[in-house]
């Protein structure tokens, strides 16, 4: 790889051991992809934060890192933790867990990282430009920055991220690139999509469709909430970090030959009956991705209706949560069995220590991920259906 000055002394560790250290995994990674050289970026987001899924391993390695002096040199944010931070006791969350927890955000912070524990950064101010090269390590953020936002970062790990924001740079290869940012598969939507839900069921059938392939769809206009949605349930059941929608995301390039998939009323329903349990939940968790201060208000107009038949949480932003608070959301949501829940969801925090069996969510992110990283069975289904089964 060509390196400038700047970077051949990090590596040659002029800068300290911290960045020789994260300079030389970004040139391996560099050499493994073919990338000719570094790109700066703008801002890094790490992964691995929860307790729940970097374990003691984990905790160690990045309180070796902040002990051996890592700083980092660009703005730099963290995804969720395994709870929240201020109401862990009032969510039932074990000591044990809470304790080791704290040391792992102990030793990000020591690093200068912010405190954002959020998976949607750009809903609370961080959102990159059009061609703005960053380092991003949570997928349903990749997808929506590289596809909505047009912002250009491949998936990164969460050490790759955390090097990123220590050097200020990332390997200039995949997705930073013109020509690799391709669809291969377009989808043609003949459902009718009627609610949030649904575009987390089709994200949901169409990333095992895809895979890794990047898809463009015609036929629908979704709002920025489906757009998160569908992005981040693509990214749970394939490994989609870029998709396109005709007339709505700011770029649309589809190969000639590009296979079509379609999307019919009844892949719809199939999909949403495999995925739904149908059976009524413990607990139903709302906000995944992250949810925005349109869907709390949402949520907090459906509950002051009818109260829900079973506890819930509604996770989001720190920063969101106080905005929900201040226009009287959280308290409409409280008196009615609910939970605003910060820094955290249901995906990384320890459900299954916690006794509840039976999650009810309406993400199709959520969907994927509660069987297999939580032990849990899915009630899936709109909003208005899981809190009143």
């Amino acid at each position: 790889m060509e390196l400038t000055d700047k970077e051949q002394r990090m590596l040659d560790g002029e800068s300290g051991e911290a960045k020789q250290t994260a300079m030389e995994i970004l040139a391996a990674l560099g050499r493994i992809y073919g990338a000719k050289k570094m790109i700066p970026v703008s801002s890094a987001q790490v992964a691995g934060v929860s307790y729940k899924t970097i374990g003691d391993a984990g905790m160690e390695y990045l309180e070796h890192m902040a002990a051996s002096g890592a700083k980092v040199s660009i703005p730099t944010f963290l995804n969720p933790a395994g709870m929240d931070i201020q109401q862990w006791k009032e969510m039932g969350i074990p000591a044990g867990f809470a304790v080791k927890q704290l040391r792992i955000l102990d030793a990000y912070h020591k690093m200068g990282i912010m405190a954002s524990y959020t998976c949607t950064p750009y809903l609370v101010g961080i959102r990159p430009g059009r061609g703005e090269h960053i380092a991003w390590a949570e997928s349903s953020a990749i997808a929506f920055a590289n596809s909505v936002l047009g912002a250009r970062t491949n998936r990164e790990g969460g050490p790759s991220a955390l090097c990123a924001g220590i050097c200020g740079v990332t390997p200039y290869y995949g997705l930073h690139l013109d020509e690799n940012r391709v669809a291969k598969v377009k989808v043609k939507v003949e459902a009718k999509l009627k609610s949030d839900n649904d575009y987390g069921a089709m994200g949901y059938f169409i990333g095992e469709k895809a895979g890794n392939e990047y898809p463009a769809f015609s036929g629908i206009k979704p709002d920025e909430t489906q757009l998160k949605l569908l992005g981040a349930a693509m990214a749970a059941s394939g490994a989609v970090p870029l998709f396109y929608v005709k007339g709505v995301t700011p770029e649309y390039l589809v190969s000639k030959d590009a296979k079509e998939i379609v999307f019919s009323e009844s892949d719809l329903k199939k999909t949403k009956e495999r995925i739904d349990s149908g059976e009524k939940p413990d607990l139903v968790t709302l906000g995944c991705p992250h949810a925005s201060i349109e869907e709390i208000k949402r949520i907090a107009e459906v509950v002051q209706k009818k109260k829900p038949t079973c506890g819930f949480w509604v996770c989001t932003a720190r920063k969101t949560k106080e905005e929900a608070e201040r226009r009287g959301y959280g308290k409409i949501i409280k008196e009615n069995g609910g939970i605003l829940v910060a820094d955290t969801c249901m995906v990384v925090c320890p459900l299954e220590e916690m006794g509840f069996k039976i999650t009810g969510a309406n993400s199709g992110k959520a969907a994927k991920y509660l069987p297999s990283m939580c032990k849990q069975k899915v009630a899936f289904g709109d909003i208005e259906d899981i809190l009143y089964r």
